[in-house]
């Protein structure tokens, strides 16, 4: 099974916050996200994880270079400036289109053990998707998910309803399948991940929902402590 990155954002709120670091290189209890997660999926059984980065930062490129030397799996990384997370998808697509997937972004924080299970799930499933869904609400725009009662998606919404018990996690985990509705998406001009999202759903494609109990993003210098405090173990 494959792993990706998208790691393509300038990280602009970070960066106006104070925080000097490229967002891939911010550190959480002494670890960089970009390091934590590839060591993560290392530790799931990656055959190769692939990585895109955007084309501004000296930094990362040397950083991930480095490992990319290092590295106990193949480590692909794509370096471009894309205008989106759906475009950086589309970058990362050739890679991914011939086996199971996880995707997610570099700033996703999980523990890392409902991660695992979530992945073995997957691994074991003939379903075409798993999304990672919890009902800890920290996000500015949230996406909400509707399911039915065997935690089948039935939708993605931008505000809730009835039948959403969730919002996206932002942790995707797809067939090959999911990369032919992309390249549809694409064509129609579309750019925002949730409008792929809908579009599985519009093309017959059969996800689940796959409950954690938090996941946070790492957007503005002050999700930092709540990351490195959430993953210690020390809840607020």
């Amino acid at each position: 099974m494959k792993f990706a990155i998208i790691s393509a954002g300038e990280g602009s709120r970070l960066s106006q916050e104070g925080v000097t670091l490229p967002k891939p290189l911010v550190q959480l209890n002494g670890v960089a996200m970009i390091d934590r997660l590839i060591q993560i999926f290392v530790r799931n059984g990656a055959d190769k994880v692939v990585v895109i980065i955007n084309n501004e930062s000296p930094l990362t490129k040397e950083h991930l270079a480095k490992l990319q030397a290092e590295a106990e799996i193949p480590l692909e990384v794509v370096v471009k400036t894309t205008p989106s997370s759906m475009h950086s998808f589309y970058e990362l697509s050739p890679y991914l289109q011939d086996d199971k997937f996880c995707l997610t972004t570099v700033d996703t924080i999980f523990r890392e053990e409902e991660f695992s299970t979530f992945i073995e799930t997957f691994k074991q499933s003939e379903t075409d998707g798993y999304m990672a869904v919890t009902d800890f609400i920290d996000d500015e725009k949230p996406l909400y998910i509707s399911t039915d009662s065997a935690l089948d998606i039935t939708g993605f919404h931008d505000e809730a309803t009835p039948e959403c018990r969730y919002i996206s996690g932002g942790i995707y985990c797809l067939t090959p399948a999911a990369v032919k509705t992309l390249h549809g998406c694409m064509e129609k001009g579309m750019s925002r991940m949730r409008n792929f999202q809908r579009q599985l759903v519009a093309d017959g494609l059969k996800l689940k929902a796959y409950p954690f109990t938090k996941i946070l993003d790492v957007d503005h210098a002050g999700d930092i402590v709540k990351a490195e405090n959430f993953l210690a173990g020390k809840e607020e």
